[in-house]
């Protein structure tokens, strides 16, 4: 049975709480990031759906502008990791120090139990640190010397990858990349916009001058209404269809995992309930599946001439809409 059906049906309040929501978070962010509406509203709804996001762009571009001001407009706590190769999982998640004073161990936490916690150039990290933040995303909770230590609520990871420098760095494993709900890409502003963004910023740090517009406990309360969106038995079934396709399209060597399924259904139910509907609906898959399938598409090793996105567009083409 649909989780929905278990639990009780969202209240017309607490749809529109959550498209206020919405809508105060990104018009407060783009007061400081300029930032594509598409590529704002899918981090909003990887947020709303408790996912992490992939931001794979050039230096300089805003990314942790972005995600300082997200963090800020909804006072949440911010943490930046900067990675390297001599980077340990220990300088990720804490460590137990000896306290002397007490004569006994205390657990000193590390950057990754933030909120909003920004992991810079994620693909410089050994792999070894890499493996350290996937019990961090998958569980959101940590485990030092056999204890485990639960992650703040709400939980967000925004990892940042330079797409053109390769030099030190360590590819991300498939496993790694399929923890996050989605994969965007900021690119540059048009010239108006960037007019705009050099005389915001020419005053000072326009992240600092942002007031929070919502608090943690809002996030919380809408990431629970997202849960409780309906999803049909047909539209579960279409989804599968669109993994299916991936799958089975010559060109691509491994397709898109059942966890891709779920997230691309939570992602799908966060941006109904940004429409401002109690269920989600094909078009809702549609429009998030770009930015939640493509970067889990493992192209064949012939297929030179195609790109992950253009195997996401080719399968909701293909697919009908049950």
């Amino acid at each position: 049975m649909d989780r929905a059906g278990t639990e009780r049906r969202l209240t017309d309040g607490e749809v529109d709480a959550a498209g206020l929501l919405a809508k105060r978070v990104a018009e407060n962010v783009a007061q400081a990031a300029e930032v594509r509406g598409d590529v704002l509203e899918h981090l909003i709804v990887a947020v709303l759906a408790e996912g992490h996001a992939l931001i794979e762009d050039l230096p300089g571009v805003g990314k942790t502008t972005l995600a300082r001001a997200l963090a800020r407009s909804l006072d949440l706590e911010f943490a930046r990791i900067q990675c390297t190769a001599d980077l340990l999982p220990a300088d990720v998640v804490g460590t137990n120090v000896f306290n002397q004073r007490e004569s006994r161990f205390e657990f000193r936490p590390g950057p990754i139990f933030a909120n909003v916690v920004l992991v810079d150039e994620i693909n410089r990290a050994s792999p070894k640190t890499q493996s350290g933040l996937l019990e961090c995303m998958q569980e959101r909770r940590v485990t030092v010397d056999v204890h485990t230590h639960e992650l703040a609520r709400p939980f967000l990871v925004l990892a940042t990858q330079n797409p053109i420098e390769y030099e030190g760095t360590y590819p991300l494993p498939e496993a790694q990349v399929d923890r996050f709900m989605v994969r965007l890409s900021l690119g540059y502003p048009d010239a108006a916009g960037e007019a705009h963004m050099l005389a915001a910023h020419e005053s000072g740090d326009r992240v600092a001058q942002l007031e929070p517009v919502a608090a943690a406990a809002d996030l919380l309360a809408v990431q629970d209404a997202v849960a409780r969106v309906r999803a049909s038995e047909p539209l579960r079934r279409y989804i599968v269809s669109l993994l299916s396709h991936t799958r089975e399209d010559p060109r691509v060597e491994l397709g898109a995992s059942p966890r891709a399924g779920l997230l691309l259904l939570r992602a799908a139910k966060a941006h109904a309930l940004l429409r401002g509907r109690a269920h989600a609906i094909p078009d809702d898959v549609q429009l998030m599946g770009e930015a939640v399938l493509a970067h889990r598409i493992v192209l064949a090793p012939d297929a030179y001439e195609t790109t992950g996105e253009r195997i996401v567009a080719d399968a909701v083409a293909a697919t009908p809409a049950l």
